[in-house]
C-alpha cells in the first residue's frame, strides 16, 4: 500500500492522502527516487533487487542512496562493496551514492581501518553517474557532489551516524574536524548559488540523522551539534528554501524541525521501501511542494 504525502520546500505544508481535507496537488515534474540503509544482509540484497526492478519500471530523473549499504557489523569487505556496485549498476536512471557510517567509520568493529575503508569506497563509487551533470567539490572529498534538477540544487555530503566519527580516537577526531570543514565549505558555496539566483531551493543529502530534537546547545562531545546550529541559521537566512534528506535511524519522517527547514528521513532496514519524489508542483493556494510517496 502506498501513502502519499506532500511536503513543503518553499513554504512547508503537510497533506496526508485520505486524511486531509483536500487532496495533494498534481505532480508535473519528473520524479526521482530516494532511499538508504539497505542492504544489511543477504536476504536484503535479494529484496534490493526487487526495489531496483521497481525503480527501473519508472522514468526517474535520478536515484539517490543516502548511505549504509551494509550493517553496523559489516561485511566491510571489498567483495561486499564490489557486489553492491554491480548491483546498483542495474539501475537505469543516473545513480548517486553517499557513504554511510557502516561502510567506513564503523568498520573498526570488525578489524578494519576506517580511513582505508573510506579510500576503498571512494575508489569504487566516486564515479560520474552518466547523464546526470554533477559538480564535485575540489580536493579530497570526491563524495561531495551537487547537481540541479528543475531549478533546485541537490547537494551530497559526507556526514555520518555514530556521532559523525567524533570521540572514538584522536585520529578520528582529526578526521572529523577536517571533513566538517570541507562540509561547511560545500554547504556555503551551495547556498551562494541560491543567493545569486542560480537556484531557487537547496536540498542537502546526508547519511546522519542530525537529531534536531537535541536542540542547538553547544556540546563538544556531540559530533552533530555544530551542524544543527548551522542548519538552523542557514534555514533562517534562506527563507523557507532549505530541505534536508537523511537516513540513519530508519524511520520515515517528514517534518519541520526548524523554522524554514523541511526534513525527510528515508525508511531503512528492516523497513525496505523507497521514496518516489518530484518537484515542483503548485496547489490551489499557489504554494510550492515537494511530493513524496512511499513505495513498497
Amino acid at each position: 500500500m502506498n501513502r502519499l504525502l506532500s511536503i513543503g520546500v518553499l513554504g512547508l505544508a503537510l497533506v496526508l492522502s485520505g486524511c486531509a481535507q483536500r487532496g495533494p496537488a498534481p505532480v508535473t515534474g519528473q520524479a526521482f527516487a530516494l532511499f538508504g540503509d539497505v542492504p544489511y544482509s543477504r536476504a536484503e540484497v535479494n529484496h534490493l533487487d526487487g526495489m531496483i526492478d521497481a525503480m527501473n519500471r519508472e522514468p526517474l530523473a535520478f536515484v539517490v542512496h543516502v548511505g549504509d549499504i551494509t550493517s553496523g557489523g559489516g561485511p566491510c569487505t571489498d567483495d561486499w562493496l564490489v557486489a553492491r556496485r554491480e548491483q546498483f549498476a542495474r539501475l537505469r536512471a543516473p545513480f548517486v551514492l553517499l557513504p554511510g557510517d557502516n561502510e567506513w567509520t564503523d568498520c573498526h568493529r570488525t578489524g578494519f581501518d576506517p580511513m582505508e575503508r573510506l579510500r576503498a569506497w571512494r575508489s569504487l563509487f566516486c564515479r560520474d553517474p552518466g547523464a546526470l551533470k554533477i559538480e564535485r567539490q575540489p580536493g579530497e572529498y570526491c563524495e561531495h557532489v551537487r547537481w540541479t534538477h528543475e531549478g533546485v540544487l541537490f547537494v551530497a555530503l559526507n556526514i555520518q551516524g555514530s556521532n559523525n566519527n567524533l570521540g572514538r580516537t584522536p585520529e578520528m577526531d582529526r578526521e572529523h574536524a577536517a571533513r566538517m570543514r570541507a562540509v561547511d565549505a560545500w554547504i556555503e558555496s551551495s547556498a551562494q548559488e541560491l543567493r545569486s539566483g542560480k537556484a531557487r531551493a537547496l536540498v542537502l543529502l546526508m547519511q546522519a540523522d542530525p537529531f534536531f530534537e537535541r536542540g542547538d546547545q553547544e556540546d563538544p562531545k556531540d559530533g552533530l551539534a555544530i551542524l544543527r546550529r548551522e542548519l538552523t541559521s542557514l534555514a533562517a537566512s534562506l527563507g523557507n528554501r532549505l530541505a534536508v534528506v537523511h537516513g540513519d535511524t530508519h524511520a520515515f519522517r517528514n517534518d519541520r524541525p526548524r523554522p524554514g527547514l523541511q526534513r525527510v528521513e528515508v525508511p531503512g532496514s528492516p523497513f525496505l521501501r523507497w521514496l518516489r519524489s518530484a518537484l515542483p508542483v503548485k496547489d490551489s493556494a499557489g504554494q510550492d511542494f515537494l511530493a513524496v510517496e512511499i513505495v513498497n
